[in-house]
């Protein structure tokens, strides 16, 4: 049985760029949130073993989505996703329990170190 990885970027150009990274590499992605409050959702729906996390979102940030997922399941593994320039925002989501983090634009390689490293 694969990996199981939600995706959560409020850009769907994004969304499918992981995705495609991840899928081509093993990786099952069960579903995907434009926002935190979807991610929250999604999350106690679809159990996923790993959940990539955009930080800036409309509704609810990563950062608030990534303490209330942690607060309902303290196991919880969540790469964080950012632009240059967020490394404030970066750190306060490390704070909150993020494993790891990946910067915008996507490197294959970054991202699927981060997701090995996170699930262990």
């Amino acid at each position: 049985m694969g990996i199981k990885v939600m995706v959560v970027d409020d850009a769907a150009f994004m969304r499918m760029m992981i995705k495609d990274i991840l899928t081509k590499n093993g990786y099952e992605v069960v579903g995907e949130a434009e926002n935190g409050l979807k991610a929250i959702e999604k999350y106690h729906e679809l159990k996923p073993d790993l959940t990539t996390m955009d930080i800036t979102m409309p509704e609810m940030d990563g950062i608030a989505a990534v303490k209330e997922i942690k607060k309902a399941d303290p196991g919880a593994k969540i790469i964080m996703c950012s632009a240059m320039g967020q490394q404030a925002m970066v750190i306060e989501a490390i704070q909150s329990g993020a494993r790891d983090f990946i910067v915008k634009p996507f490197q294959p390689d970054r991202v699927l170190e981060a997701v090995r490293k996170a699930v262990g």
